[in-house]
């Protein structure tokens, strides 16, 4: 049944001439090729802004969220590990106050958090939730700021200074001399109530949003092959029409007809972007997910200290760079703003066609041209 209704739709929208008569061909592509230009356009130019959405939406949205959240995170233990060697001092400490990195990166951390929350790529929940985290950092900064008032008393200092730690993560983190920046341990479930763990938490939403949408679509997958399909069958059947009308109608170049099929050199061009786009997403997947998992207060302490000492992949900097570059790389620039006119130009194209063989179905239904069949 399914063959036999397709044969049937390829012979009603790609039929032979041979054998027809004038009237009745004109008539069926008359209603053919429209409905096909109609088809092609509207699933093709569909299928490619949900594409060109995608991309934006990760270049534009997605990476910078996911980047400012790493640096948040990262900045925040930095700044635990400055504030814990500066009131290793004691009294000179509460003298001199803590390190300028302390307070760059206490900045820093917030000025992320609030970019994060203007880049729209949070849900509602998502904002609630990255507002508590900012209340959160408030009350961390606070509380150091009493460690180091208290900097002359070990023991009151410590007890804040471990206070202050334990908003920041969950578990307790293991002492390593060679490490003054450790990161904090993996905590999942109800005990994942600290900053880190929130922070992290919002990273792991996004990073499945952006592989979702770097990921095809169902839908865009079946508009695609629709699209194609009536592609194929809008050039063939535009093909035997201009032929149509040469071997019947002694017309050399019907002047509409071409324009109405101008649109179609477009689509290809438009496939490769979309291509080039889709290829820039699922690459952009890996190096988020490296965003989250591979970035450390350490690397970004070394990246900071040595800025020509060659950049570490691993650093935040490095990677975004990387995500920006793919993306930019996986599109043709020059057709930005070109998916909302796609359709249109299916529209165009649709009614060119039909007052294109309207006027010829008119005309020669009245005067019959020499060598021609009525």
């Amino acid at each position: 049944m399914v063959g036999e209704l397709a044969r049937r739709a390829y012979r009603y929208a790609w039929p032979a001439a041979t054998g027809r008569r004038n009237r009745p061909y004109l008539h069926d592509r008359l209603v053919a090729l429209p409905l096909l230009a109609v088809v092609v356009f509207g699933a093709f130019g569909w299928a490619y802004a949900g594409v060109r959405d995608d991309s934006a939406d990760i270049r534009e949205r997605l990476v910078p969220a996911l980047v400012d959240l790493a640096d948040a995170r990262n900045s925040l233990l930095v700044a635990q590990g400055e504030a814990e060697r500066s009131l290793a001092e004691g009294r000179a400490a509460e003298l001199g106050g803590l390190s300028e990195r302390y307070r760059t990166r206490v900045a820093r951390a917030t000025q992320s958090l609030n970019q994060v929350t203007r880049s729209g790529a949070l849900t509602v929940a998502e904002e609630q939730e990255l507002r508590v985290v900012s209340a959160l950092v408030v009350d961390y900064t606070g509380w150091v700021g009493r460690a180091q008032g208290d900097a002359a008393d070990p023991v009151l200092r410590a007890a804040e200074l471990t206070y202050a730690r334990s908003m920041l993560c969950s578990a307790p983190v293991a002492a390593d001399a060679d490490d003054a920046y450790p990161p904090c341990p993996a905590a999942t479930g109800s005990s994942a109530t600290s900053i880190v763990d929130r922070v992290s938490g919002l990273e792991r939403q996004l990073r499945e949003r952006l592989a979702h949408r770097a990921a095809w679509g169902a839908g865009v997958l079946a508009a695609a092959v629709v699209a194609g399909l009536a592609f194929l069958l809008l050039a063939a059947g535009l093909w035997r029409t201009v032929s149509f009308l040469r071997r019947r109608f002694r017309i050399r170049l019907s002047v509409p007809l071409v324009a109405a099929a101008v649109p179609l050199l477009v689509v290809p061009l438009l496939t490769a972007d979309a291509l080039l786009a889709q290829h820039a997403q699922d690459a952009a997947v890996p190096l988020a997910d490296a965003l989250a998992e591979r970035t450390s207060p350490r690397i970004e302490v070394i990246a900071e200290e040595r800025p020509f000492g060659g950049p570490d992949p691993r650093a935040i900097e490095v990677l975004r760079a990387r995500i920006d570059d793919g993306l930019a790389d996986g599109r043709l620039a020059f057709l930005d703003g070109a998916a909302p006119f796609v359709f249109p130009a299916g529209l165009a194209a649709a009614a060119l066609i039909v007052g294109a063989l309207h006027g010829y179905r008119r005309e020669y239904l009245v005067v019959t041209r020499p060598g021609a069949v009525s």
